[in-house]
């Protein structure tokens, strides 16, 4: 809305230099944990709530700190901790066998060029989904709250005081229960197989305080969808596949039941998400159309000599459309070094062009798509390797109506990789976009100016795109991916990436799994039948996204995050019988964010260790025959050590500041 001009005053310090560099000091802990956790369980979290109150711990002993600098130390951090999702896609580049580990200038160009489209895209959907939209926005309503708490008095910075010592006591108890199972004391991962009828199935869950933090952030809906996925991958469709394909001859129940997983069931689940993903794309083509041609008006009216309130001034369309058009050039440059001397170099100018147009197209509809869906559940629920997953059919479409199939296998193995480098970038703008709108969230509630919002999301991009790749060099060079040429024991699964890349040879070599695909899409669209059912009957919801992940995602990995689901909706109904309802239910973000980020960081320091000592185990210290005494003590240590968190977050809230 334009408003007359505003008395001249002291600006307030927002866009701050300090601010831009100790958002990426935050940036080097939370990129590096949000790599690790994404590689080993298909799962990130948002780090603006952690960032937020970091920084207000940090900048309260700094003069002239304002509410608007945290704010933009939150925006970088969280950028750059977001921008980490793109190890959904990379390491498959490394299960196929292109690349042997990860060329730092090209991981990097790969990952900035991405994240710079995401917060261009995503500045015209402000207005569409943050200003003239009643999404939910619910991480950044949070990170807002926390800032503003933050701000306002010696209650909030004693507040911002005892949640930092949450995150440090359970991050501290969440790494050293880590290392406990790396010395083989206690077991990582409980798990048992069994006989149904002719076929086998299992219950299996890891014990990770990551997970339960993972589970207590995605909440009570989210994670009974991934339990009824569990309950249709694992304990339906898995009996009666392992049924149609016996075992062979000294193959055990454990390796068969996990055979059939990966070869059929994984693509039941990928059916699920990408008909999930169509079906939330319908839904928010005309909200977004709608506030599209609302920012269109304003822009006009500011052409026109209006004056906008400080709170409407984005980047102008100008330079949106400039730095977009300027970043294809790094990006054919990048598409171009992929090609060179290789099988695809004669064709390179149609690839190149059709990358280009695909890149543009596509990005902006996953721009918007992936705001929608963080606006509606929040950024660390939004699926977006879900998206991923139609990106790489649809780039591997593109790249079989060029060439056809039935090219030979260094054509083939070409294409594949030139698939997942351009969904790279794509899911780049994808990761961004499913964090920016976030942020300009929660910077509409603290009064934030959106451009200078937009400009620390830049720099954030920046700093995520620095730091990923050696931390993805060091984890491939140390652990390995499953399935990746020398991957030891202690190899990460990375499930997204290789179900990514497994796609993309499917497609371009014309063996993909369709029948499970299909049955997977049939499934999908009965569970959003379901789930619109549930929402006109007042239930609570199942989201499709949630199921398809539930059936795709190991049961060691889904059923912790359902535990811990549970665990949170029982802590948020003991939170609401509190005098401050908001602030015990904040405390409880923060518990489930140290979990993560403990657990987190760890890994990365023991793929240091596994590097410095050449051994896949370097902690081991049980004797022989210790395993049964490892899985009853170690989960009664785990089940307790949970509690006993938790009972400290409640002791805690009741601590009051004088």
């Amino acid at each position: 809305m334009a408003t007359a001009p505003a008395p001249a005053t002291k600006p307030i310090a927002e866009l701050t230099v300090r601010g831009v560099l100790l958002g990426g000091l935050i940036t080097l802990l939370f990129t590096a944990a949000n790599v690790y956790l994404g590689l080993k369980v298909g799962l990130t979290f948002a780090t603006s709530i952690p960032a937020a109150v970091i920084s207000m711990a940090i900048l309260r002993y700094l003069p002239g700190a304002t509410i608007l600098e945290n704010n933009i130390v939150q925006t970088v951090a969280s950028a750059a901790g977001t921008l980490a999702a793109i190890i959904f896609v990379l390491p498959g580049l490394v299960m196929i066998g292109w690349w042997q580990g990860f060329p730092y200038l090209l991981t990097a160009g790969i990952t900035m060029t991405g994240g710079i489209l995401g917060v261009m895209f995503s500045v015209p959907l402000r207005r569409a989904l943050v200003v003239d939209s009643d999404l939910p926005f619910p991480e950044g309503r949070a990170a807002a709250e926390v800032l503003m708490v933050g701000a306002g008095s010696r209650a909030g910075e004693a507040e911002s005081g005892r949640g930092l010592r949450l995150i440090v006591v359970n991050a501290l108890v969440s790494a050293g229960f880590a290392v406990l199972t790396q010395t083989k004391l206690v077991v990582a991962e409980a798990a048992t197989f069994f006989r149904v009828g002719a076929g086998a199935t299992g219950i299996s869950g890891g014990l990770s305080f990551a997970l339960i933090g993972a589970g207590h952030l995605v909440g009570l809906s989210v994670g009974l969808a991934m339990f009824a996925g569990v309950v249709i991958g694992w304990w339906i469709a898995l009996p009666i596949l392992t049924g149609l394909s016996p075992a062979a001859a000294g193959v055990g129940i454990e390796a068969w039941a996990g055979g059939v997983f990966r070869t059929d069931v994984r693509f039941l689940g990928a059916g699920v998400i990408g008909v999930a993903a169509i079906w939330t794309l319908l839904k928010i083509i005309g909200p977004v159309l709608a506030g599209v041609r609302s920012s269109i008006a304003a822009s006009a009216a500011k052409r026109g000599g209006a004056v906008l309130e400080l709170g409407e001034r984005d980047l102008s369309i100008g330079i949106v459309v400039a730095v977009s058009l300027a970043t294809l050039v790094p990006i054919a440059g990048l598409l171009w070094s992929v090609i060179a001397g290789g099988p695809l170099e004669g064709s390179a100018v149609v690839l190149i062009l059709g990358a280009l147009v695909f890149v543009l197209v596509l990005g902006l509809v996953i721009a918007a798509v992936c705001g929608y869906m963080a606006g509606l559940i929040g950024a660390s629920n939004s699926p977006v390797s879900g998206i991923g997953i139609l990106s790489v059919l649809a780039a591997s479409l593109m790249l079989v109506g060029l060439f056809g199939r039935g090219a030979g296998p260094d054509t083939t193995q070409a294409l594949v990789a030139y698939a997942l480098i351009v969904t790279g970038i794509v899911f780049g703008v994808a990761t961004i976009s499913n964090d920016n709108l976030q942020d300009l969230k929660t910077g509409q509630l603290v009064g934030a100016t959106p451009w200078k919002q937009q400009v620390a999301l830049i720099f954030g991009v920046i700093f995520g795109s620095l730091v990923v790749p050696p931390v993805l060099e060091l984890l491939a060079t140390t652990l390995g991916f499953q399935g990746a040429p020398g991957a030891g024991p202690n190899a990460l699964a990375a499930p997204q990436a290789a179900l990514i890349s497994a796609l993309a040879k499917g497609v371009l070599g014309g063996d993909l799994n369709w029948a499970m695909i299909g049955y997977g899409a049939l499934i999908g669209v009965g569970v959003i039948a379901l789930d619109e059912t549930l929402g006109r009957l007042g239930k609570l919801r199942l989201p499709p996204l949630g199921i398809g992940l539930g059936v795709y995602l190991p049961m060691a990995v889904t059923l912790p995050v359902v535990i811990g689901a549970v665990i949170g909706a029982f802590y948020d109904r003991w939170a609401e019988r509190k005098p401050d309802v908001e602030a015990a239910k904040r405390m409880g973000v923060l518990t489930a964010t140290g979990m993560i980020v403990g657990e987190s960081l760890w890994g990365v320091a023991f793929a240091v260790l596994v590097y410095a000592t050449n051994s896949d185990a370097p902690l081991a210290i049980a004797p022989a025959g210790f395993e049964p005494v490892a899985l009853i003590g170690g989960t009664l240590v785990f089940l307790a050590l949970v509690a006993a968190l938790y009972r400290y977050t409640r002791r805690s809230i009741a601590v009051r500041p004088a």
